[in-house]
């Protein structure tokens, strides 16, 4: 088993982000209600929402625990990139669900990232994509400014994936 490619594991679970890295926080609004945080809570530990958004993930267990091993890819043909990752932490709370994975050796990026589905007190459902990364390959390296860019725009993707998911499980429902 290959040890992760950074020391701070597990600073998303509840912070703060360790300095010398590039930070991200971006949070959503999926739904509202118990019914609706349960759904994204399992779109987002059994790798649903990340499918759905577009990325590829291989992953040793078919939902998020503490040292499953994931692959993710995204991209498309020979510009599709995969990184390898752990699980470093999971949660499976009474208004909290979600996960972090770390990177691994021959991931472009070293850090963690967690994604987080909460039930807040007014009963709005949010999810949370946090993350700590600085480059780890050459072509990250020579990426510079772009690769935060793109990191946020994937943490928004996966927010409107995630909502869409909300929205069918609700239809279903209802």
């Amino acid at each position: 088993m290959s040890t992760l490619s950074y020391p701070e594991v597990g600073a998303t679970r509840l912070g703060p982000l360790p300095d010398g890295y590039h930070h991200l926080h971006h949070r959503t609004r999926v739904g509202r209600g118990r019914a609706d945080f349960e759904a994204a809570g399992s779109a987002v530990t059994g790798w649903r929402m990340h499918r759905a958004s577009g990325a590829g993930v291989q992953a040793s267990a078919e939902r998020a625990e503490a040292g499953v091993s994931v692959r993710v890819s995204l991209g498309a043909g020979p510009l599709r990139f995969a990184a390898p990752c752990r699980v470093v932490w999971a949660e499976y709370g009474a208004d909290r669900i979600g996960f972090a994975y770390g990177t691994l050796p021959r991931h472009p990026e070293c850090g963690e990232e967690c994604f987080v589905a909460e039930l807040a007190d007014d009963g709005t459902v949010w999810f949370t994509v946090m993350a700590f990364s600085r480059p780890a390959a050459w072509y990250t390296r020579l990426a510079g400014p772009v690769v935060p860019v793109l990191q946020r725009w994937y943490a928004r993707r996966l927010g409107g994936t995630l909502r869409r998911i909300v929205d069918e499980e609700r239809g279903g429902r209802g």
